[in-house]
């Protein structure tokens, strides 16, 4: 990494501001979670209400010493706030606080750069701290380019903050090329899969909802899960079989979050593509969260962000096993249409209503047939069966293969013109 992180078990004061002129007040139960998840060790929590952010130290001078005081008290090594903080305000706040200060972004990006496993996810994590910091660099050294000489001054201050951005440019420059060349294999990939009629189905949804529990349970796969914000950061894809549909491929992505640096999504843009392009999305919902419509509302928004807004989507309300009443489940609209299902990846409770919902959704181009096959078209009842399209077979009274079909239609298609024949010429049984 370019930006070391310190070590995790700090001791840290977090500080959580309702403003009266924002709708989008949120408890800090969630920044504590976020705290717990980057190894912080929290000892307080500091809240207030105001009508707007202090320009100089984003909280009242009040406010400042109560944190200041409860820093001391603690001998607290950093103090967090669940807001975006200017640099300017940052650097005042450490002045004040003596430790060091972080807002909410920069929390977010240590949290992903302890998860980064691969070498996409490490560039990425490291593209937005870089990004991130240049703008804290450029703003925190203006006094040394208002430095015009004197006795003391002369030397090299400005030469060492061009440098600085220069490195900073160079360093960035390189990454984002290094991205581009992922970004290209993995464009390669779904073009690969897109020739291939193979469906991609895309896991997303709040950080912690329980994709990559669902995924390995759906997949057999054994990716990282565990009970924290952002325990999945790397995108993960298997194949999977349906028995209705055939092969498809599961991807796991990274879990969102309300008030998600932008910076971020940007840099994750090459993995959020993948859910972008997808045939199906799979939105899976904290069914047992209080604040599981609020998180909806937040997914749906980066959704939106990076252009998956409208795709066909499943939402899967995970955690039945939470609720007090939670039966596994398939709600419909008013076409029959499957919209929810409510299961428990945990439990593995609900998992064959989920691959059922997906089928029907999947099935639109789907040929589910029972078929008559003579015995003089050996080659078209071969190939069906080499297709792995055959579900069932038994024979009539004339000792014809009755053939009870699923596949897809465009392959299905492709074989009556490989035998030379027509979807007219097929006999029903």
């Amino acid at each position: 990494m370019f930006f070391e992180r310190p070590e995790s078990g700090e001791i840290a004061v977090l500080v959580h501001i309702d403003f009266h002129d924002i709708n989008d007040n949120h408890g800090p139960e969630e920044f504590v979670e976020l705290a717990i998840s980057a190894g912080a060790d929290p000892v307080a929590v500091v809240t207030g209400s105001r009508q707007r952010p202090d320009s100089k130290f984003f909280v009242g001078t009040g406010k400042l010493e109560e944190i200041k005081d409860i820093v001391i008290r603690e001998e607290a090594q950093v103090v967090l706030f669940d807001h975006a903080l200017s640099p300017s305000q940052e650097r005042n706040l450490e002045s004040v606080l003596k430790c060091r200060v972080l807002d909410r972004t920069g929390l977010i990006l240590d949290i992903f750069a302890q998860r980064a496993r691969t070498h996409e996810g490490k560039l990425q994590v490291e593209l937005a701290q870089l990004q991130h910091m240049s703008t804290r660099l450029i703003r925190g050294w203006t006094h040394l380019e208002r430095q015009k000489g004197g006795i003391g001054m002369r030397g090299p201050g400005e030469t060492q903050l061009e440098t600085d951005r220069r490195l900073l440019r160079e360093r960035i420059k390189a990454i984002q090329k290094r991205l581009e060349k992922v970004n290209s294999q993995r464009d390669q990939s779904r073009r690969a899969r897109s020739r291939s009629d193979v469906p991609t189905i895309s896991l997303v949804g709040y950080t912690n909802a329980g994709k990559s529990t669902l995924f390995n349970r759906a997949t057999g796969a054994d990716v990282y899960a565990a009970d924290q914000l952002f325990a999945t950061l790397d995108p993960t894809l298997r194949r999977l079989d349906l028995e209705q549909v055939g092969t498809v491929v599961l991807a796991d992505t990274v879990g969102f979050i309300r008030k998600l640096p932008h910076r971020l999504v940007k840099a994750f843009q090459a993995t959020l593509k993948e859910s972008a392009e997808s045939d199906l999305l799979l939105h899976v919902v904290d069914a047992a969260d209080i604040s599981r419509d609020d998180n909806i509302a937040a997914v749906e928004e980066v959704l939106e962000e990076i252009g998956a807004n409208e795709l066909p989507t499943l939402k899967v309300f995970n955690k039945i096993d939470a609720l007090p009443t939670g039966e596994p489940r398939i709600d419909r609209d008013e076409h029959g249409n499957p919209v929810r299902v409510w299961l428990s990846a945990r439990e593995g409770i609900g998992i064959d209503l989920l691959e059922q919902a997906i089928a029907e959704l999947l099935s639109e181009d789907i040929v589910k047939d029972t078929i008559v096959v003579p015995s003089n078209q050996g080659r078209f009842r071969a190939m069906l069966f080499e297709q792995g399209a055959v579900k069932g077979e038994t024979y009539n009274e004339l000792g014809q293969s009755v053939l009870e079909l699923c596949l897809p239609r465009k392959d299905y298609l492709q074989i009556l013109a490989r035998v030379g024949m027509s979807e007219d010429q097929i006999q029903a049984a």
